[in-house]
């Protein structure tokens, strides 16, 4: 739902975790808009490195798993 709201993906148009960013239409900034909003909405905090190693939904999926059950451990 993030994915598709910051990149004003028209409805319709399917977002699978096999979904790229780049190919639904995000560049380098829209990417970095994309994490901040994971960041708020699951009150996370992602660091650069892994921030840039986010290419599809999955990869993103799995980062906030990741960091959200570091944060609860």
């Amino acid at each position: 739902m993030i994915v598709k709201k910051q990149l004003a993906v028209p409805d319709g148009t399917p977002v699978t975790a096999e979904s790229k960013f780049s190919e639904l239409g995000a560049d380098s900034l829209d990417t970095v808009e994309i994490v901040m909003g994971l960041e708020e909405e699951f009150n996370i905090t992602v660091d650069e490195t892994s921030a840039q190693d986010i290419a599809t939904v999955q990869d993103a999926a799995d980062l906030i798993e990741k960091l959200v059950t570091e944060k609860t451990a």
